[in-house]
């Protein structure tokens, strides 16, 4: 009929992180506000429409799925199609659908959103004080779902029947409780319960929280299960309690993290960044690493404020054996209602830490935590809603005005990233740090952090991860990476598969990582700098310049060694990570010989005077030998060797002590040392030597440590630069654990880019060996072509 605008169909395809965000019911009223007719579905590959009108309505709806999606959806492709239409009536939200491949992604537990929040601290509300309170645009996801697509029957609230109340906006698509699957009340839902060591019930409900809260004043350390496994709180206002919390997990000396309750408290304890800020509030609610205030209160004897003062107006006195020699707090924001309420009823910051002993993979299950942290805790706060697979806090820190993701777990994984190509490969990733990954349809899976796979238990959830996510992605790995040590358990792990292996050098696992994400393409310069990696000559590297080439270059799946920093010996291999004296007389053996313990000259040189006449015949013995002192390019054990040389540090009580307490100790300058660059044949040699002699001659001439130590920083930048000269390539990529440190990496990035360089690091990844599982993904698509 003229003047009557023909009806079109439009069928749209969305795929992402588009399940348990609300984006059904937010398309159910987008589709009445255009007044649309069709459907909505959800199935195993992502969101699916079929809407029908005219073409003005269809292409103001198409635009505003984009523009207008919830906050927490992210839209990795959308596909439409224009069809005749076939005569819709009214709009409706489909049943959810398990056919196909499954390519939809699960999202990450979203911390507390501030309508819920303000729910269960409303008396006149039916969940005030409900310590499991969400919607769809907050709480569990990752920790509770066992299989796509997400539904509740999907997950372990399926043990839950909703009541009446909460069906009723569970079915409403207008509420913003619409399909969220972890739905419930105090009349349906889980709920807390405080629990003796020993498992016996001390109290329930509310008052199992009041007693809890009261505990943890009084001094006790409480086990608290949370989203993603056991927290253990004490009063970080207390010195003794953290101090018997120390004892007990047998973590003596690594700064333990904070929760606090408004980030009022943060601001008081430390300068905030508006970075940071965001960090803090964001709905991944991160532990974030933040500087102290320089007024902020730390207590040595413990003395804490009374019960309910608020902290802002206090400015409560941390007890100093919280964070011992740092300079910064790793600090969270309570992020789910139980947290809320409990720190509510505590009334000043607690420490949070891992509910596990050190090595160990966090604690899920209560009945499991009587075993493990029975010896540990004084009481349980437990509740009874299953957690699936373990997710520790993620810790973030801002770099160059950036967040540098630390530990990536809760709140990031496991939304994947792209590598085109990849598909059907399992990364197993490195042995520290340990954090593995799946490839499927391009799309790569970095699962949460898993930790040192030094003990059976953390063996154990490295085994379980993996096979969580071949479950939950209905994937089978025709092809395994791993690292090439070959005495890693991953490794050995890859090994037993009877799938094909490819090993990838760790090293060059880390300057892919930091390509892939950031979606770059060779040729780029890696300057890969660590602890420790197995080098393809058999040898310790960690202090690596490696030139990648092209993805389509015919040598696509090689590096070259362009530079590396010069070698030195680690007298007893491993202890020398314990005891950086003994890298630093590797560090002076390699400059002064023998000499270093015939010659008197040398005798008041730090390392020497920390060792007894036994200790010093027998390092002596294997740096003469060259026995028991395996040969490193080490950047990692050069920082350690010259935090023992300034006499900062010269035994670790945790990994990466002595380098983290010389970071802290630099006091701003723009001198360098000088620092050498030798030609080796193909490659260039940083040659330390000239540094260190400089700092010997700066120690005796009692200047400043914290100068000694910006001057040093300076001078491996400068080192950066010159190779980066002498190479040529626009592009450099920092990456290894060495670049958590923030003034080396600033300085870095500053340097080089005034240089004219374009330099990349790390962001949704960690540079330490958490993003290695990433590069392995990134070699095997580089060897398939």
């Amino acid at each position: 009929m003229p003047g009557v605008t023909p009806a079109r169909r439009l069928r749209v395809a969305i795929r992402g992180a588009v399940q348990g965000v609300g984006f059904r019911p937010f398309v159910y009223r987008l589709a009445l506000r255009h007044d649309l007719r069709g459907w909505v579905v959800n199935d195993a590959q992502g969101v699916f429409i079929e809407v029908e009108s005219d073409d003005v309505a269809l292409t103001a709806f198409l635009a505003a799925l984009e523009l207008e999606r919830p906050a927490r959806a992210f839209i990795q492709s959308l596909e439409s199609t224009w069809l005749d239409p076939v005569g819709f009536h009214g709009f409706e939200i489909r049943h959810s659908e398990s056919r196909g491949a499954i390519s939809a992604l699960v999202l990450p537990d979203i911390a507390l959103c501030d309508d819920c929040r303000a729910e269960i601290l409303d008396p006149t509300n039916r969940r005030h004080r409900y310590a499991f309170t969400n919607c769809t645009n907050c709480g569990p996801r990752f920790t509770i779902i066992d299989a796509l697509p997400y539904d509740r029957a999907s997950t372990t609230m399926r043990g839950f029947a909703m009541c009446q109340a909460c069906e009723a906006e569970y079915r409403d698509p207008l509420d913003r409780r619409f399909h969220a699957q972890p739905n419930a009340c105090p009349d349906c839902g889980p709920h807390v319960e405080l629990w003796r060591p020993d498992g016996s019930i001390i109290a329930t409900h509310e008052r199992a929280l009041l007693d809890a809260a009261a505990a943890i004043r009084d001094g006790a350390i409480v086990a608290v299960k949370g989203l993603g496994g056991f927290h253990l709180f004490v009063d970080a206002t207390n010195a003794d309690a953290v101090a018997r919390l120390r004892s007990r997990k047998h973590r003596e000396e690594k700064p333990l993290a904070l929760m606090l309750a408004s980030i009022d408290d943060a601001e008081a304890l430390c300068t905030v960044s508006p970075i940071e800020r965001r960090l803090l509030l964001s709905p991944e609610a991160p532990i974030v690493l933040i500087d102290r205030r320089e007024t902020a209160p730390v207590s040595a004897d413990g003395s804490s404020i009374g019960a309910g003062a608020p902290l802002a107006a206090n400015l409560a006195p941390i007890a100093a054996n919280v964070a011992p020699s740092s300079r910064t707090l790793g600090v969270m924001l309570a992020a789910t209602p139980l947290h809320v309420l409990l720190l509510g009823e505590v009334g000043r910051p607690v420490v949070a830490t891992s509910g596990n002993l050190s090595e160990e993979p966090i604690c899920i299950d209560e009945r499991e935590a009587i075993g493990r942290l029975g010896a540990i805790a004084d009481l349980l706060l437990v509740h009874d809603r299953p957690i699936t697979r373990h997710v520790d806090d993620a810790i973030v820190r801002v770099i160059a005005g950036r967040e540098t993701m630390i530990r990536r777990a809760r709140g990031y994984a496991p939304l994947p990233l792209p590598i085109a190509g990849a598909d059907r490969v399992l990364a197993v990733g490195a042995h520290q740090k340990n954090a593995v990954a799946v490839a499927v349809g391009g799309n790569v899976f970095v699962s949460q952090h898993i930790g040192d796979l030094a003990t059976e238990p953390a063996h154990a959830a490295f085994r379980g991860v993996i096979a969580s996510f071949e479950k939950l992605y209905e994937t089978t790995p025709t092809i395994v990476a791993c690292d090439l040590h070959p005495d890693y358990l991953s490794t050995h792990h890859a090994a037993g598969l009877g799938l094909p292996v490819v090993g990838v050098q760790h090293h060059h696992a880390h300057v892919l990582s930091c390509m892939a994400d950031n979606d770059l393409d060779g040729p780029v310069l890696g300057i890969a700098w660590d602890g420790t990696g197995y080098g393809t000559d058999g040898t310790i590297w960690g202090g690596e310049f490696l030139l990648v080439p092209r993805r389509d270059a015919p040598d696509a799946s090689t590096f070259e060694r362009v530079a590396h920093l010069r070698t030195f010996r680690l007298p007893g291999g491993d202890a020398s990570v314990r005891e950086p004296r003994r890298t630093a007389l590797g560090l002076l053996h390699e400059l002064h010989g023998d000499a270093l313990f015939d010659d008197r000259t040398h005798a008041d040189l730090a390392p020497l005077v920390a060792l007894d006449a036994r200790e010093r015949g027998l390092i002596a013995a294997m740096l003469r030998r060259g026995v028991n002192a395996p040969t490193t390019s080490s950047a990692g054990r050069l920082f350690d060797a010259i935090a023992s040389i300034a006499g900062i540090r010269q035994r670790c009580g945790y990994e990466g002590q002595a380098a983290i307490e010389l970071e802290s100790a630099i006091i701003a300058t723009e001198d360098a040392y000088p620092i050498g660059l030798i030609d080796h044949g193909t490659k260039q040699i940083v040659d330390w030597g000239p540094m260190i002699q400089a700092i010997v001659d700066d120690v005796r001439g009692d200047v400043a440590a914290g100068i000694i130590a910006a001057r040093a920083h300076n001078a491996l930048v400068e080192s950066m630069v010159a190779v980066a000269r002498h190479v040529g390539c626009e592009r450099i990529a920092l990456s290894g654990g060495c670049f958590q440190n923030r003034y080396l990496a600033e300085r870095a990035t500053r340097r080089l880019d005034d240089e004219g360089f374009e330099v990349y690091r790390h962001q949704r990844v960690p540079p330490n060996d958490g993003g290695i599982a990433l590069g392995q993904v990134a070699a095997v698509v580089r060897r398939q072509g």
